[in-house]
């Protein structure tokens, strides 16, 4: 069976019925690779894109523009926002 070239040291357990683990044992075996390597090659992609549209922010064309204009163009800080600045560097 293949290996890969990174060490995997750290363990994830997962519970499977019988017939599960005979597919996923099959399965493994249709591609000449351990059922470990077979899950992470299938989940691991699923995953980081999962992961990747949820760290990200995807704006319409108008919102871009209000974010870089914004950007180049801060609005004055409120009376608020300088109280705020106030008290925290009175807490230093």
């Amino acid at each position: 069976m293949a290996s890969d070239a990174v060490a995997r040291d750290d363990r994830i357990e997962i519970r499977a019925t019988k017939e599960e683990k005979r597919v996923l044992v099959a399965a493994a075996a249709q591609e000449r690779l351990d059922v470990t390597s077979f899950i992470m090659r299938r989940v691991l992609p699923a995953a980081r894109e999962l992961v990747d549209r949820s760290e990200r922010i995807i704006l319409s064309e108008r919102d871009t523009a209000r974010v870089l204009d914004l950007l180049e163009n801060p609005p004055k800080p409120t009376r608020a926002l300088l109280d705020a600045a106030r008290r925290r560097s009175a807490r230093r």
